[in-house]
């Protein structure tokens, strides 16, 4: 099968690691009946093991040659209805209406070998529940109605997955912002040779797991609070936590070292400042 070239505009890489395949795999543990949302299946490796593992596939392509040449790859899966293949751009994906065509509430794994450059925007659509920016709405007839995969495989850059683990021991925005969803984990690296054409850079599997809201619901605080309280703190990096919280008017505890700096609080610490505020 002739498959077109990738598109540089498209930011496409496409994955031809065994290894990498079988880590995406297992991590996300996707079984017989698992709903799997994948964002750029590209030339459908990913989804052929996906498919293999048992699980139903809605697959998003923005590219239409390759939307053609996923169509006639997997024509008996389609038939079958095992797999749907979706043209178009993930961003602007009606999140909440794959949601509700799922019925019951049933929940969703996110999986997706993704093109850096939408890295954040994929955590924020996702992880805050949000539809093309905005959230979620609800439906008085059946109450909040949340976009959330319960866990998200994601192939990032190195760089960025070891920030969100905060593997030097240095929290950021970033990586607080996702453990206030979920349970983030560093999976493995994946070489900038087991894509063609090669990008520039090395990438990682980063799982996050168990995605919710219980974070804010179960310390009863303010989702929007909590990220203005987060943003303020890492305002100026050179700056101790209680100067950037005071310039935004809110106040350190006492019960925090008043020279401690944003990045060496954990995100349990937050909780306490949010509530001091």
């Amino acid at each position: 099968m002739q498959f077109p070239f990738a598109k540089k505009s498209l930011g496409q890489n496409f994955l031809n690691s065994p290894k990498a395949l079988a880590d995406i795999i297992e991590s996300a543990k996707v079984g017989v009946g698992d709903e799997v949302l994948e964002i750029g299946p590209g030339r459908g490796v990913l989804t052929k093991e996906l498919l293999k593992a048992g699980a139903h596939v809605t697959a998003v392509e923005k590219d239409r040659e390759l939307v053609k040449v996923l169509g006639e790859m997997f024509a008996e899966e389609i038939e079958k209805g095992q797999i749907e293949i979706v043209e178009g751009d993930v961003l602007e994906f009606d999140i909440q209406g794959y949601v509700k065509g799922l019925g019951g509430g049933k929940s969703y794994k996110l999986i997706a070998n993704i093109p850096y450059y939408i890295t954040g925007q994929i955590f924020r659509m996702f992880l805050e529940g949000s539809d093309d920016g905005q959230r979620c709405r609800e439906d008085p007839r059946e109450g909040p109605l949340t976009s959330q995969p319960s866990s998200m495989t994601l192939l990032v850059q190195k760089e960025v997955a070891e920030r969100v683990v905060a593997r030097d021991g240095k929290e950021s925005i970033l990586s607080l912002s996702v453990k206030a969803y979920g349970e983030p984990k560093y999976v493995s690296t994946v070489k900038r040779g087991s894509f063609t054409p090669s990008p520039n850079v090395d990438s990682a599997i980063l799982h996050i797991a168990n995605i919710s809201k219980n974070f804010f619901t179960d310390n009863g605080i303010s989702e929007k609070k909590f990220f203005e309280i987060v943003k303020a703190g890492f305002a100026h990096k050179r700056k101790i936590l209680f100067g950037n919280l005071k310039e935004k008017g809110f106040v350190l505890p006492e019960t925090i070292d008043q020279k401690i700096r944003a990045e060496d609080l954990k995100i349990g610490d937050w909780v306490g400042i949010v509530k001091g505020n």
